[in-house]
C-alpha cells in the first residue's frame, strides 16, 4: 500500500510542474492513466517535465524511456516507483 500523502504531493506536483492550475489536483484519480487520450492527456513534453521535477524532489533517477513508460502509468504507479527508490 503506497502512502496517500506521497499521493496527494505527485497530484499536487502535476499541477504545478505543468502548470495547471486551473485544475484541481484532486480531480486527478489515483489509477487514471497520465499519458493518452484516456487519461490526463499528457504528452512527451510533460513527462520531461515532470521527471525533472520528481529526479529534483525525490532524489530519485528514471533511468530510460522504459522505466519511466511502467513509473507513469498512474499516479498509484509513480508513487510505488518512487517509494521503491526510496527504500
Amino acid at each position: 500500500m503506497v502512502d496517500r500523502t506521497l499521493i496527494d504531493e505527485l497530484k499536487q506536483l502535476v499541477v504545478t510542474a505543468l502548470r495547471i492550475e486551473d485544475f484541481d489536483p484532486r480531480d486527478i484519480k489515483d489509477d487514471e492513466p497520465l499519458f493518452g487520450d484516456e487519461g490526463l492527456g499528457l504528452d512527451s513534453v510533460d513527462a520531461l517535465e515532470l521527471v525533472v521535477h520528481i529526479e529534483q524532489q525525490y532524489g530519485i533517477q528514471i533511468e530510460d524511456e522504459e522505466v519511466g513508460r511502467t513509473a507513469f502509468a498512474s499516479i498509484t504507479a509513480l508513487a510505488e516507483f518512487i517509494a521503491a527508490k526510496q527504500a
